[in-house]
């Protein structure tokens, strides 16, 4: 059984939300972790708008943090919860959106992230958000898979860490170039999906969908995962 994981930075929903829906729909994703979800008035709405749109049903996440965990009907969910990470002064302050999640026989811990560009407090916050999304994987034995905005390249001290414990997605079975920032004009790869030992990628990478919608509706390319337990 594929379980296919994506990961969008949606920019609070500020952009073009016609062509987001439209990315999103062609994302098909059976698990969605977003970042810059909406915060502001009216946010739980809107959050629900945009998971209703494509046809997702919002599981998890916080309205601190931004983050957030959308999931497919048929997606059953044992778990979901969100927790807010380490303040530091002067910065944004930064959550988790942790969701266990089952289709098919086949389970998963789920954890929306969005790290700081302060590389200290990213370094701090992936080592909380792993020990949090760890204890998860573990209490429900589903393989942990990390998904979000590190802002961060490749190669980075966020990235090392992170790949000590869990495999980057998109060098094991790449689509396209990977990159994902900007959306008008791609340059970097800070936005990715990484998979626990336990999971096998059949491929990771970018959308096959219109250009014109993709640098419409966020300043983020978005990254999806087909994953296989086994």
């Amino acid at each position: 059984m594929v379980i296919r994981v994506g990961t969008y930075n949606v920019r609070s929903m500020y952009d073009d939300n016609a062509a987001l829906t439209r990315v999103i729909r062609a994302m098909a994703p059976d698990v969605l972790c977003v970042q810059e979800a909406p915060r502001l008035l009216g946010w739980r709405r809107k959050r629900a708008r945009l998971a209703g749109g494509a046809g997702l049903r919002v599981v998890s996440g916080l309205r601190a943090g931004g983050v957030a965990v959308l999931a497919a009907p048929d997606v059953r969910v044992l778990h979901a919860g969100g927790h807010l990470l380490r303040g530091f002064a002067g910065l944004e302050r930064r959550g988790v959106a942790l969701a266990v999640v089952e289709r098919g026989g086949v389970r998963l811990t789920v954890a929306s992230v969005h790290l700081d560009l302060s590389a200290p407090a990213r370094l701090c916050h992936a080592a909380e958000i792993m020990s949090l999304a760890g204890r998860a994987a573990e209490r429900f034995a589903a393989p942990l898979v990390l998904a979000g905005d590190v802002n961060e390249p490749p190669g980075g001290p966020v990235w090392r860490y992170l790949t000590r414990r869990l495999a980057d997605c998109y060098p094991l079975a790449p689509r396209g170039d990977g990159l994902t920032f900007t959306a008008r004009r791609p340059g970097r790869r800070i936005d990715a999906v990484f998979a626990a030992p336990a999971l096998r990628v059949r491929s990771c990478g970018g959308v096959d969908t219109a250009a014109a919608d993709l640098a419409a509706a966020t300043d983020h390319l978005p990254v999806v995962a087909d994953l296989l337990a086994g």
